[in-house]
Formats: structure tokens, sequence, C-alpha cells
């Protein structure tokens, strides 16, 4: 897998080298800033696995359909940050910071144009089809966003709910790259639905790996405070299932602890981990994640990728599963 990833770096150098260009400046600066600020480009890397994996050659095209992929990624940081008011990206001011709110709007609008504009400049043969499947995806991590921000206000949230949430905001776009990468790379339409099963599944694990990080994880490993969710109120798989096994006084405490304000952040945190421990929430929720992973893995094997190939598959879903930030 070394090796393997080491070339996809050149992802980077590929990002590096064709900045978005034209006038004003004013607009293609925020633009470049944010798309350079780096990041895993997990995206975008799983895109080109899967078309050389089914024996793509057309590096440019790859790297343009990839491109796409992460360009349509930070258009949605862009207005995410907006909407969260959050001041820091990566360690470095959010483009309404640097900026102001109006320029990032319209920076993040135009990063969304040049998603279809490098779709349309490829020389695949199923371009339309690459389009289409794009274009839902798009909807889909919109109709996530929204999701996101209506389940805090709602008073009841069901686990389908919070899990279709993750699945629109996280999951369809990694799906998505891999198999636009295979379709790109002229797969059968049944090869190229193994793999985007192989990314939504795989997808879904990380963000329930990230749930029980953010409460169950150490400041050193995940880089932020523990216990974030818990002090937003987000009402995740761990809230809704110890919601639904706590009983009596348990059950009360753990509502008054989302729905009153705290006077000590850090009891809150405590008190609350202890409750999900209490309801076995913790074991549920990696017993989830597992179920997620073992049906990745049989999607993968549905790919009929031979041995090596599907060694760079395996390796990640090890580097996914096992990670601790």
């Amino acid at each position: 897998m070394t090796a393997h990833l080491k070339e996809e770096d050149n992802f980077e150098t590929y990002l590096l080298k064709h900045p978005f260009t034209g006038i004003p400046e004013s607009l293609y600066a925020p633009m470049n800033y944010i798309m350079q600020l780096g990041g895993k480009r997990m995206r975008p890397k799983l895109l080109i696995m899967a078309y050389e994996s089914c024996g793509g050659q057309q590096k440019e095209d790859a790297n343009k359909l990839a491109l796409a992929i992460e360009t349509f990624h930070n258009f949605s940081l862009v207005h995410d940050d907006i909407m969260d008011n959050a001041h820091l990206r990566r360690g470095q001011k959010t483009v309404h910071e640097k900026w102001n709110t109006a320029t990032a709007i319209l920076a993040g609008d135009n990063l969304l144009t040049k998603c279809y504009d490098l779709i349309l400049n490829t020389n695949v043969a199923n371009k339309e089809t690459l389009l289409k499947l794009f274009t839902n995806t798009a909807t889909q991590v919109c109709e996530g966003q929204q999701l996101d921000m209506d389940l805090p206000n709602q008073s009841h949230v069901t686990e389908a709910e919070y899990l279709e949430m993750i699945k629109y905001k996280t999951a369809v776009l990694p799906a998505v790259a891999l198999q636009m990468g295979a379709l790109a790379a002229n797969s059968t339409n049944e090869v190229a639905a193994s793999f985007y099963q192989y990314g939504l599944n795989l997808g879904m694990a990380f963000q329930l790996q990230d749930d029980y990080l953010d409460t169950f994880g150490t400041t050193e490993a995940i880089g932020k405070q523990v216990g974030g969710d818990i002090l937003e109120n987000k009402k995740t798989v761990l809230y809704l299932h110890a919601l639904n096994h706590l009983l009596g006084a348990s059950k009360q405490q753990l509502e008054n602890w989302f729905t009153q304000t705290a006077q000590d952040n850090t009891l809150k945190i405590e008190q609350v981990k202890a409750l999900y421990q209490m309801a076995k929430s913790d074991t549920y929720l990696l017993n989830m994640k597992a179920e997620y992973e073992t049906k990745a893995l049989e999607h993968l094997a549905n790919t009929g990728l031979n041995e090596a190939h599907k060694s760079i598959f395996i390796a990640l879903f090890d580097l996914i599963k096992n990670r601790l930030n």
C-alpha cells in the first residue's frame, strides 16, 4: 500500500499545479486558499485508487475527476464554516474570517461550478453518467447538512434519522468517488456499485468511530477537547441508545444534561459518559460500527479485484478501522 499511496501523493502536486484562475482575483484567491489548506485528500485518492485498480490508463482524466471531488468537498467546508460560525479550518482562518461572509459564499458557489467544469473537460466515454452520479450526490450532501442543522431542534430524533444524516453528510461522497473512479475506467455497473457500497459502509463506520472517539478518546490523540458532542448536545447514536435504555432517574438525568445549561462542563462530560457506559451505549455503537465494517468487506469481495489491488483497499480498511484520531 505504501508505494501505491506514494504515487497517489502526486494528486497533491496536480492540485497545486492547477489553481483556479480568473478575474476578479478577490474571488479566486479565497477559492485557492481553501483548496491549498491541506487535509488528508482521502476522497480524491479513493477515486484514483478505484480507477487504477480497474485498469484505467488516462491519469489526466482521473486527476480531473479527483479534483472535482476534492473541490466539492472544499465547497461544502466553506459553506459549513459560515453556518457554524467557525473561526478555524485545519488550524488556519476560515475563508469568511480571512475575507468576509459575502466573499466566502461566492467563492463556495464558484467552487461548485468548477466541479462540473472539471468533469465536463474529461475524455471519458460515460461522462453523462458520471455527471448524473455527481449531481445526485451533491444534492444528498446538501440534504445531509440540512438534516444536521434540523436534528438538534427536534424534540424527538430516531436512530434511523441520525444514521440517514451521517450517510448523506459524510458517507456518500467517498462512496461516489470510488464509483466514479471505477466507471471512468470502464468497469461494469455491478463492479462500480460494489465499490460504492464498500465506500458507503466504510464511511458510516468512519463517522461512528468519530462519534466514539469524540466521547471516549483522548485529547492527545484526537487533537481537540474530548466531549465536544456532549457539550453541543448532539443527539448521536450514543445519546439515542442511552435515552432508550436508561430508566427512571438515570434517564431523567441524561435528559436534564441535554436540555439545561451546564454550570460545569467537565462535570457534564463525566456524568454523561458514565450514563452512556451504564446503558452500554459505547458497546452498542462499536458493535454497529463493526457491522458496517463487515458489510464493507463483503462488498469489496464483490468487486472482483485481484489480490494485489484488493490488498490496497484492505490496508485502507484497517487504517480506518483502527484509527485513534
